[in-house]
């Protein structure tokens, strides 16, 4: 009897480790939860804006928005790094939809009221926020996971050969049972089985993607029948809408949450002595296949769980937010309006009802304000948040032709990419709809003619237009040219040889009249004939409009 104790006891202190582990682990995760609440997100592991995107295009299939930002717009306004610091979410259904909420947005104001019912019940009641989170944290993060591509489309994830994975599934069981009659049989069982394993692990290596997206569909609604428990304001929703998926959990054996401990083992050699995993997944496929509508909605419920409190997160961590409001003209009128990408960043008001030119020197804040103006356009159509004190505007579509750069492979120099960038935004004008176009140092690539008169030309044409137009431009001869159809601001610098060059960053209203560039010349200790005579040349040009020869 001493062998017997010996075994139970092993079997026994096994038992209690498993479970004292798994509940260590769940600690350890509701502790990370809570820490990590009211923080700037950081998780360098996950979340790659290849996957994200990918995520993003499949889920085009089964959703709609009004607008979306290109990529180009993307682009120029940093926006996948403002995504970042948004991104307090704790599974790939979370991070996959925020990211698609940002690239795209509705004009109508029915989804807001949706969200901030979730954001306000999130912030009056941090415990159930805290649940809520924890149990997307055990489902995990999943670059690739294919979740959306899989509800786009099912049909094109189809294994092959399901009948013949399901006839090795069977062969080992029904031999054991002949073996019972016949002990012959018990021998072919065994050989049965050690073909499966090797048969699985050689398949696996070529639908191991597959199984993975499988694995993650299945976790993903095991969460939702949790979460569907909490007393959620879409709690209804959820339940409905998760109900007709809960026959796709009698299979999820194969696709358990892996818990990084010896019975996971355990279960793999399950699975590929018995083919599980393959089998299953032609099942829950045909599910999924029946249930599409539901799957669809069980994702979006979910993920829209996620993006409510990363947005609630993201409003309790920057300096300064509000919800905007929306019009039905008018343009943007914002209160210390400023960049989420700046340290420390200088708000500056905004009252954008004309096309407008900002002008000023390098460095000293007019690009950067632009972008300011750009990205709040976005957020607060998205997120509906604003890095504001306040902010008003009618809703309509975004774009940027900003960080332009020359493309060797497809033969463009910077002058031709630069005017297919300002074209897509004249396209888009075209259409009628409402738009807010933002166009830094417009036209740079050629000479100084043909830049100031098609640039010119360009903002006269958007005039009659609706939309928006915003210009960054070194180019004062445009601000004489428009000035009756635009407004001038500008950014100054202040140059003193005690201090060198300093900037405010304040907005200030008119054209830019400093000649500070020149005068920084002098502090340098340029030659005194090259200051005198940029002095002169600058001055005579003034009088008389026309450039002197040397």
């Amino acid at each position: 009897m001493t062998w017997q104790i010996v075994i139970i006891s092993v079997i026994l202190v096994i038992v209690v480790a498993v479970i004292g582990f798994s509940i260590y682990d769940s600690w350890k995760l509701r502790r990370k939860v809570r820490n990590n609440w009211q923080k700037l997100p950081y998780e360098p592991r996950f979340d790659k804006e290849e996957s994200l995107q990918q995520a993003y295009q499949n889920a085009a299939a089964f959703t709609t928005k009004d607008s979306y930002v290109d990529d180009i717009t993307w682009y120029d306004l940093d926006l996948f790094e403002v995504f970042q610091q948004i991104n307090h979410t704790y599974s790939s259904i979370g991070s996959e939809q925020l990211y698609q909420r940002i690239r795209g947005f509705d004009f109508t104001s029915q989804e807001e009221g949706e969200l901030e019912a979730l954001i306000q019940y999130f912030d009056e009641n941090p415990q159930m926020r805290e649940d809520t989170e924890f149990i997307f944290a055990s489902l995990g993060k999943k670059d690739k996971n294919f979740v959306a591509s899989y509800l786009a489309d099912g049909k094109k994830q189809q294994l092959a050969n399901i009948k013949f994975h399901v006839l090795l599934g069977l062969l080992p069981i029904s031999c054991v049972i002949t073996g019972l009659f016949i002990p012959q049989f018990m021998l072919v069982a065994l050989a049965a089985l050690c073909f499966n394993l090797f048969y699985y692990m050689g398949k696996k290596q070529t639908v191991e993607r597959e199984l993975n997206s499988m694995a993650y569909l299945v976790q993903m609604i095991s969460a939702a029948k949790k979460i569907r428990k909490l007393p959620l304001p879409n709690q209804a929703a959820l339940t409905k809408a998760v109900k007709p998926l809960e026959s796709i959990l009698k299979f999820s054996f194969s696709f358990r949450v892996k818990t990084n401990t010896e019975m996971d083992m355990f279960f793999d050699y399950i699975n590929m002595m018995f083919m599980l995993p393959l089998i299953t997944y032609h099942f829950i496929l045909a599910r999924l296949e029946k249930e599409n509508a539901a799957a669809i909605q069980v994702w979006q419920l979910l993920g829209k769980l996620e993006v409510a409190y990363a947005i609630l997160n993201y409003r309790k961590i920057v300096p300064l937010n509000c919800r905007p409001t929306f019009t039905e003209t008018g343009g943007i009128i914002g209160e210390a309006v400023y960049h989420p990408l700046v340290d420390n960043a200088v708000a500056n008001p905004v009252a954008w009802q004309k096309n407008t030119l900002v002008t000023g020197s390098n460095a000293s804040g007019k690009s950067t304000y632009v972008k300011a103006i750009a990205i709040n356009a976005i957020l607060s159509q998205t997120i509906y948040t604003t890095l504001a004190e306040s902010f008003t505007m009618p809703a309509g579509h975004v774009l940027t032709s900003m960080a332009v750069e020359d493309n060797i492979f497809a033969g463009d120099s910077y002058f031709v990419a630069e005017i297919k960038s300002v074209k897509r935004v004249l396209q888009q004008v075209a259409s009628g709809e409402c738009c807010y176009c933002f166009i830094d140092e417009i036209l740079k690539g050629t000479n100084t003619i043909e830049r100031i008169s098609a640039s010119a030309s360009i903002v006269n044409w958007l005039k009659d237009k609706n939309v928006l137009a915003f210009v960054a431009t070194h180019d004062i001869e445009l601000t004489e040219i428009l000035k009756d159809s635009c407004d001038n601001l500008h950014f100054e610098e202040q140059v003193t040889e005690e201090e060198g060059i300093a900037f405010d960053y304040r907005l200030r209203k008119g054209p830019a009249v400093s000649r500070n560039a020149i005068q920084l010349l002098k502090i340098l200790d340029y030659p005194q004939a090259i200051v005198d005579e940029a002095f002169a040349e600058a001055e005579s040009f003034d009088a008389q409009r026309q450039w002197r020869q040397l």
